[in-house]
């Protein structure tokens, strides 16, 4: 391994150690250190800290771990080669400690199979995914070592190209091949054999050119944002000449810490005070959900105080593609954190006004997964734009809104409310600068609030504020995808669970009919399941496939027949967890937490056959 200046990422010295050169581990080893390894098409991560503990910030991995880091750039690495000769992979980091080690082997591997390497270092997501889609040299695909919002022991990789990350049947090919190597011993062999086949000249080059690189990386992502937003930094540095707002960004550490976030928020006229700016400087958890928010509100409401342009801040994750915000409420004097589904709806509502003024004919329609709350439903609603849904998963929402756009649809705006954050086209993945950016033009920009005031019949505010803006959109009670009553561990396969738990519903159904209606106004229901791109009504197995592991939803409706609230559950890909939800219409808490609790017996029950 390269010992290397975290500051200017250049070598120290011409020092290289081979990684595999000695203490190689076992196949029984490998196959114990991938069973412990989640393959989804959003990422695959693991405990990649040598000690095993998520929480320990070593910079070390296990023998074994490296084994499974060295197979995944293979994989990457053959399937990029079957598509072209000498092809060109990005490599990037987020800022955790054994994102270098990790990425070490992975440029090593792709050099030792004659893939041109282009090294970033420490990169936020969206920053990568843009150097890959717009850079003056196109890149084949982009190899991400993250676990985004996992404790910082976590690790993982990302495989992509054009910009956004593979299907679930590309990366579920890659995942049947990563179980193959893992029970082949021989390939541990080959391994070793291949790194030690690149000349330490090979990789003093890749490193060498990180600077380079990263310039041109940040140069492109910072154009791609204003593509993204439809706007330039002469627009919205007019906008905020006559509207001066303050910006708190509490990095936490991140990846962001070392992307466009602070010349480019500045650049456009922003009054920008940072917090925990230093890549690595992680001081509390990484998910930016719930009591994680609570310093970014402090700090902001102290700022405010000083300095009253100061509205709002925002905290991601730490590969950057989540921010979520926390804005300064004059009505309530104080700072608030709005709930992740909020701030997807926000900046929905922001997107489909504009696009609605800019297009009056168009046939508009936005893509988002099965958990979002039906608030988006009726913001849509307004706009006449039509709603389509996935299964969870970026990658889902992402094909979802290229098989409409080529049914005809325009299609800005996408994403998953229940992870909170927003994909604004043509990006192909969340992104907290693109939330920002539609926040500041909601703000700049009176038109675009004017409009949903006037499709809503409300006052028209003299000067918008991101509370006024969050209090004018439809109230329902949703679950967050972090809260402890959102989690459940279940020991049946979702096949059997879901089999049972139907049985139980449509028995508690009939039993807890005069209830449902009486008390909670639910009259009927609509079962949807979610696999891939496809949004399927109907309740049985037929409606599902293997390895039934989709999302599933029943939609309540009211005496009208118009859906009021639903109940959702699905397998984490990301986590070995079982989420459920539920999503209801109205300021009233209580059906939302009725609707929970039964949820989750019927869930418990079901497990327990």
């Amino acid at each position: 391994m390269l010992i290397y200046d975290e500051r200017t990422r250049l070598p120290l010295s011409d020092t290289e150690i081979d990684p595999f050169s000695t203490n190689l581990p076992t196949k029984e080893e490998v196959g114990e250190a991938l069973s412990s390894m989640i393959l989804s098409a959003s990422g695959w991560r693991k405990v990649f800290a040598a000690s095993g503990q998520e929480e320990d910030n070593t910079p070390m991995i296990g023998h074994a771990d490296s084994i499974l880091a060295a197979y995944a750039s293979l994989i990457l690495a053959d399937h990029v080669l079957a598509d072209r000769p000498n092809p060109t992979v990005l490599v990037g980091i987020d800022a955790r400690p054994t994102g270098p080690a990790i990425a070490d082997i992975a440029i090593r591997m792709l050099l030792a199979k004659g893939v041109k390497v282009h090294y970033l270092f420490i990169c936020a997501a969206p920053e990568i995914m843009a150097y890959n889609l717009r850079g003056h040299e196109k890149s084949d695909a982009f190899f991400y070592i993250s676990a985004s919002h996992n404790p910082i022991g976590h690790n993982g990789i990302k495989f992509g190209a054009d910009g956004g990350v593979y299907s679930g049947e590309v990366t579920n090919v890659f995942a049947g091949k990563m179980r193959e190597l893992a029970k082949d011993g021989k390939n541990i062999a080959e391994v070793q054999k291949l790194s030690a086949s690149v000349k330490p000249a090979q990789m003093l080059d890749v490193l060498r050119s990180v600077g380079k690189e990263k310039r041109m990386a940040l140069s492109t992502y910072q154009a791609f944002v204003l593509e993204t937003g439809n706007t330039s930094i002469e627009a919205l540095n007019a906008s905020l000449a006559s509207y001066p707002y303050g910006i708190l960004a509490e990095f936490n550490g991140s990846a962001r810490a070392d992307s466009i976030d602070a010349s480019f928020l500045r650049e456009i006229g922003v009054s920008l005070s940072t917090l925990n700016d230093q890549p690595g400087q992680i001081v509390h958890a990484i998910v930016p959900e719930g009591a994680n928010l609570n310093l970014c509100r402090k700090t902001l409401e102290a700022k405010h105080r000083e300095n009253p342009v100061f509205m709002l801040g925002y905290v991601p994750d730490n590969d950057g593609d989540r921010g979520n915000i926390v804005c300064q409420d004059n009505t309530l004097r104080k700072a608030v954190v709005p709930e992740a589904q909020e701030v997807f709806a926000l900046v929905t509502m922001a997107t489909l006004a504009e696009m609605r003024l800019d297009n009056p004919d168009a046939k508009l329609a936005i893509a988002i997964n099965g958990p979002t709350s039906l608030r988006i439903d009726r913001i849509a609603d307004c706009f006449d734009c039509e709603v389509f849904r996935s299964e969870v998963g970026e990658a889902n929402v992402v094909q979802l809104a290229e098989a409409l756009r080529k049914r005809g649809y325009l299609v800005k705006i996408l994403g998953e409310g229940s992870n909170g954050g927003n994909i604004t086209y043509p990006a192909r993945v969340r992104d907290p600068m693109n939330t920002i950016v539609t926040l500041l033009k909601l703000l700049g920009q009176p038109k675009i609030f004017n409009f949903w005031c006037r499709l809503n019949k409300l006052d028209m505010p003299r000067k918008v504020s991101i509370g006024e803006a969050l209090r004018s959109l439809p109230e329902f009670s949703t679950t967050g995808a972090f809260e402890k009553e959102g989690k459940m561990h279940v020991s049946s396969d979702a096949r059997a669970l879901k089999n049972a738990y139907e049985k139980l519903f449509l028995k508690e159904w009939q039993e807890k009919e005069e209830e449902l209606r009486d008390k909670w106004g639910l009259y009927g229901y609509v079962v949807y399941q979610m696999e891939g791109t496809c949004c399927v009504k109907g309740l049985g197995e037929e409606f599902r496939h293997a390895p039934y592991k989709g999302g599933w939803k029943a939609c309540f409706t009211d005496k009208y027949g118009v859906e009021c609230a639903f109940i959702w559950m699905r397998p984490s890909g990301t986590e070995p967890i079982f989420r459920v939800l539920a999503d209801s219409e109205g300021s009233d808490r209580a059906r939302h937490d009725w609707l929970l609790s039964w949820h989750r017996s019927m869930v418990e029950r079901a497990d327990k056959g």
